[in-house]
């Protein structure tokens, strides 16, 4: 589970902004009547969803590529060469270019906070830090810092943690990060750490279901078929005969289809996205998703949002455009930021919960086209 992410000078994101998944403490009634967004692990109370808006081209979207480009580098950096670039630029203007990016994350791990971080320019990595809290207390596993010289001695500090922690620092160059090369040597802790960013963390909800297909039938069937009738869908069943999945209608409720050759390639998409959403759900893993409602009606969109604040750990973190979805029926202030374009091209993303002015029984959407969180396209009138 995510506790908190931190960015820095990649993509339009110059200054360091924060994602908290931490619950706030608001004690009002609409809060309560949303508790189930809200679950408990670790002594924490983190938050099951949390959205970003803003106007297009605003820099949502760099939210979540920015995200992207760091945990692919955790999962791949132990295989770049030399003459790899990492996947994000920093910020163009104000000599941003030549200054470090950086990433930051807080998580839980079978019941243990981890904290992680790396500073980079494009080429090269400069620091790495990794803690933990094993017994409560913050404990170094090892930090990293390319500017103390040439030896590696120098530039690494280690705990007694990590077995022969300097034959790993021998073999990871400035290209890699020092946790994907110690996973890769088989390395115990820096593993958990490994498979946590490559299993818990989903980038992309379109990956093949992990779930055998007769056991999500036996236990998700009707929410299944529920998603399937929001979207204006007439399949009442769903079976499975041998490797086949079929299909019936309202109308022929005898009659079977064949679900891959006779179901539209919408109804086939949508079926697909959940069960990896379900799957995802299931495992209590935490999804990134830009632009959650492209080709999806509102209360679909609606509907996969409810399916996360449900759940019993899962996490989504969605950046959208659609002014529907800020409704405070469904969740609460402090899942809900923005994003806003300053004049000098930089985006600062900010939680609806800072103002203090706001209160939940508002109407958040009309709040928000007023312009009262900024984040909102202001157009001039067209010339014609």
């Amino acid at each position: 589970m995510i506790l908190e992410l931190r960015l820095s000078n990649m993509f339009s994101l110059r200054d360091e902004v924060t994602l908290d998944m931490q619950a706030a403490k608001i004690q009002t009634q609409k809060a309560r009547t949303l508790e189930g967004n809200v679950f408990s692990v670790g002594g924490e109370k983190l938050l099951k969803s949390m959205a970003v808006f803003g106007a297009n081209a605003s820099g949502k979207s760099n939210v979540i590529k920015a995200i992207r480009a760091c945990v692919e580098m955790i999962r791949s950096s132990h295989n770049y060469n030399e003459d790899t670039m990492f996947g994000f630029v920093p910020f163009k203007f104000d000599g941003y270019e030549q200054k470090p990016s950086s990433f930051y994350v807080r998580f839980l791990m079978e019941g243990i906070e981890y904290e992680y971080s790396f500073t980079m320019t494009r080429h090269e990595i400069l620091t790495e830090q990794l803690y933990y809290y094993p017994n409560g207390r913050r404990s170094l596993v090892f930090s990293r810092d390319e500017s103390r010289g040439q030896d590696k001695k120098d530039v690494y500090e280690f705990k007694l943690v990590l077995k022969r922690p300097m034959d790993v620092a021998a073999n990871t160059s400035k290209k890699t990060l020092f946790i994907s090369r110690a996973s890769q040597m088989d390395r115990e802790l820096a593993k958990r750490v490994f498979r946590f960013f490559c299993d818990d963390v989903v980038l992309d909800y379109r990956l093949p279901n992990t779930v055998p297909m007769e056991q999500l039938l036996s236990e998700q069937k009707p929410k299944l078929l529920e998603v399937l009738r929001t979207a204006d869908s007439d399949i009442v069943d769903i079976q499975l005969r041998g490797d086949r999945i079929v299909t019936y209608h309202r109308n022929s409720k005898e009659v079977a289809f064949d679900f891959e050759t006779e179901e539209s390639e919408g109804t086939k998409t949508l079926f697909r996205m959940m069960v990896s959403m379900i799957d995802i759900i299931r495992q209590g893993k935490t999804l990134f998703v830009d632009e959650i409602d492209t080709s999806l009606h509102t209360q679909l969109v609606e509907f996969i949002i409810g399916m996360f604040n449900s759940s019993q750990c899962a996490q989504l973190v969605y950046t959208s455009h659609n002014t529907h979805l800020l409704n405070t029926d469904f969740q609460r202030r402090d899942q809900v930021y923005f994003v806003n374009k300053r004049d000098d091209g930089s985006s600062d993303l900010y939680s609806l919960f800072d103002y203090k002015d706001f209160r939940d029984t508002m109407d958040m959407e009309k709040a928000y086209l007023q312009g009262r969180f900024d984040a909102i396209p202001y157009l001039s009138k067209p010339v014609i």
